[in-house]
């Protein structure tokens, strides 16, 4: 039954895309701040950190198994679960204005729109550092918002995925190496680690069979291990080379600058390599389909 339930969530997130109004992740989101206020403060701030985080997760995740076994309606909360959790739309939604942009030379929009989905210091990109730092964030995001969100369905079916859904949020919010979340956050970051170390290997060996295999193993291979993150390391190196192009290198984050090593191989992207990059997002998911009911099909045979 996971197949179609995970077919279906994909069709109806390309159709209607993301809540506009009163998503539960904003909910989400304003819950988990008020725990960090409350415990992001005075010694220890690591035991407090993990406690936070299981406060946080733990009981919205039992709260999904709940309804994901009512008799009757359990498939079709789990549907929707799923397709609350997956972002695949919306990966265009955001890129796709930035391309428009740039294709009209209006970098001021592009660089004002790529500041909306990065985190690093936008003001000063030209147009081949607003396309890098573009394809990166699709990349990744596929990664994270997509492929990862599917992988713990299809294993632990709507607790899975809230599980996994709401630990990504929180390393996006806590998960950060400043003072205020150094000690605090680490549970948050590790744990977001651990949960998308299969599903990032996953995604780079699709990226790679979906794009310039041989290019995208080989810098899969020698590259990711030079990149400060685990996962995004394989996604983005796997990535890049699949798609011809270079990058990472040097990028300010909060003032600083961060000399991160170069991924792939090829020229700097430009505006129509942020479109590649989401045909090969979207190519990816297709894959995975195709592979999840095979296995399906043979499950019941």
């Amino acid at each position: 039954m996971m197949a179609p339930l995970m077919l279906a969530a994909i069709l109806l997130d390309q159709v209607l895309g993301e809540p506009r109004r009163w998503h539960p992740l904003v909910g989400f989101g304003w819950l988990a701040s008020a725990i960090e206020l409350r415990f992001n403060r005075g010694q220890p701030r690591r035991n407090k950190g993990l406690l936070a985080w299981s406060l946080a997760v733990l009981p919205l995740t039992f709260a999904a198994w709940l309804i994901s076994n009512l008799p009757g309606i359990g498939w079709l909360a789990e549907m929707i679960l799923l397709y609350l959790a997956i972002g695949l739309r919306s990966l265009s939604e955001h890129a796709m204005p930035i391309v428009r942009a740039l294709g009209a030379g209006n970098v001021d929009a592009a660089r004002e729109r790529v500041g909306r989905i990065v985190s690093r210091n936008t003001n000063a990109l030209d147009e081949t550092g607003i396309a890098r730092a573009t394809t990166e964030s699709v990349l990744e995001n596929g990664s994270d918002a997509v492929f990862a969100a599917l992988f713990w369905f299809a294993i632990f079916g709507g607790p899975g995925v809230v599980l996994y859904r709401l630990a990504n949020t929180l390393d996006a919010m806590w998960g950060y190496r400043n003072e205020r979340f150094l000690h605090f956050g680490w549970a948050a970051a590790k744990i977001d680690d651990f949960l998308n170390f299969i599903p990032a290997r996953l995604v780079a060996l699709t990226y790679a069979l979906c794009g310039k295999t041989r290019l995208a193993l080989a810098c899969w291979a020698q590259q990711a291990p030079l990149w400060d993150s685990p996962n995004a390391g394989p996604v983005m190196a796997a990535g890049a080379g699949a798609l011809g192009v270079s990058l990472g290198g040097p990028a300010s984050y909060e003032g600083e600058i961060h000399k991160r090593p170069l991924l792939g191989a090829g020229p700097a992207p430009g505006a129509v390599d942020i479109l590649h990059a989401l045909r090969l997002v979207r190519r990816s998911v297709t894959l995975w389909v195709i592979v999840i009911f095979l296995i399906w099909g043979l499950s019941l045979a």
